[in-house]
């Protein structure tokens, strides 16, 4: 079953939450959120990416960054901006984007479930990105963004969630974006948690080295504390839980800067013999197996025969390993896209224009047919990874209206 409990919230009261809350730190660079918080020092971007408060040539990883997120939070204490509840408690949190809707329950989940794999991973991380994550967290003693998790639909969850979203919310507010944020306070918090008794697993959708870097930083509490018994509160992370059914995937299309030594006609030839090309005016494709190509200032469909795709294989049938396994390798030389600087990747967010913008100096660019959130629960299932850059959730949760304290005696930087 999966674990949950209430948690005493550090959260921006409700007229102050719009300009508090922030995206999250890994779809912005630096600079953009240097302008995002510009004139704004109640923004969330002050503890989630310090170094704007510091010098531009700052190595991000010094310790001078970590302690300027601590004393970001500090500040957004002190001056009203945030506040810790004086009881625990339990949220839901609803998005709404292009028509759809999405309502999580904002809870704590135990990383012992991640160990066992009660909690399941579908991306595999990087190592110095955990270790920036699990510095940020022990110096904070503080989750500052939430895990978004999903489960299987439950009917008895659906109905108390709809129940709890009736009366008047916490939070309401539209970002730049065009998402609306909605968040309630859950009146019998004990419902919930006998309610996830029945949820046999949960599965880290998006922020994989945020639930990486919690795990860490509870196994050095652990460490620590010879009267560790885990009830303790840096034994729970942070947490979005979202029924499977809500959730939207966009698809994460791929660039390549050049051609691997073929002309434009010799790689149309040999994508021809690879599958069916037609040239195209709707880059976007219909069907998994499919990819829209835009080479040379053309759109085309490339469709590879079904007969050809292994359909049992969780990983071999996403279509992030078909064309990697018959374009991307055999064709272009990418190897490894994880360290390969010649191909990038570019949220389906961006739009197809992105695609057109990335190939005006050369190149070829994809675009790719989402992967849906059956094929991620299946490799999660198999216990497999799926090759980088498979998903892209939108939309993101904020960063800001929801903090988890540690609550050990001390942070520390380590």
């Amino acid at each position: 079953m999966v674990r949950i409990k209430p948690f005493e919230a550090i959260r921006p009261p409700a007229p102050q939450a719009p300009r508090v809350s922030s995206p999250p730190y890994d779809v912005i660079d630096t600079s953009e959120a240097r302008a995002l918080a510009d004139g704004n020092p109640d923004s969330f971007l002050h503890v989630i990416r310090p170094e704007i408060d510091l010098p531009d040539d700052t190595n991000p990883y010094d310790d001078s960054v970590y302690q300027a997120a601590a004393a970001g939070l500090q500040q957004l204490m002190t001056n009203g901006a945030l506040a810790r509840d004086n009881a625990p408690g339990l949220f839901l949190y609803r998005q709404t984007w292009n028509g759809r809707s999405q309502t999580g329950l904002v809870c704590c989940c135990h990383v012992d479930d991640y160990r066992k794999d009660v909690i399941r991973k579908h991306e595999k991380t990087r190592a110095d990105k955990e270790d920036d994550r699990t510095r940020h967290v022990l110096s904070l003693d503080a989750h500052t963004g939430p895990v978004f998790l999903t489960y299987r639909d439950q009917s008895q969850i659906d109905t108390a969630v709809a129940d709890d979203s009736t009366h008047r919310p916490l939070y309401h507010f539209v970002t730049p974006d065009g998402v609306t944020h909605t968040a309630w306070s859950i009146r019998d918090p004990h419902k919930y948690v006998n309610l996830f008794e029945s949820v046999p697993l949960a599965y880290v959708a998006d922020g994989h080295h945020r639930s990486a870097s919690a795990e860490r930083a509870a196994a050095e509490h652990q460490s620590g504390n010879n009267n560790h018994d885990g009830t303790e509160e840096y034994n729970w992370f942070l947490s979005v839980l979202f029924p499977a059914s809500q959730l939207s995937i966009l698809p994460y299309n791929r660039f390549v800067g050049d051609l691997n030594g073929h002309t434009e006609s010799e790689l149309v030839e040999a994508l021809r013999r690879i599958g069916e090309l037609l040239p195209t005016d709707e880059p976007m494709p219909d069907r998994p197996g499919s990819f829209g190509v835009h080479l040379g200032g053309q759109w085309y469909t490339l469709c590879l025969d079904e007969g050809s795709i292994d359909w049992a294989d969780p990983i071999g049938s996403l279509d992030v390993s078909l064309l990697q396994d018959r374009v991307l390798g055999p064709l272009l030389g990418i190897q490894d896209p994880r360290v390969d600087s010649r191909i990038k990747f570019i949220g389906g967010i961006r739009g197809i224009e992105a695609l057109e913008c990335a190939t005006e100096q050369g190149g070829i660019a994809f675009a790719m047919t989402p992967t849906s959130i059956d094929q991620l629960l299946s490799v999660a299932d198999a216990g497999q990874c799926m090759p980088p850059k498979s998903t892209w959730f939108e939309p993101k949760l904020r960063s800001g209206l929801f903090i988890h304290a540690l609550d050990t005696r001390a942070a520390v930087v380590s």
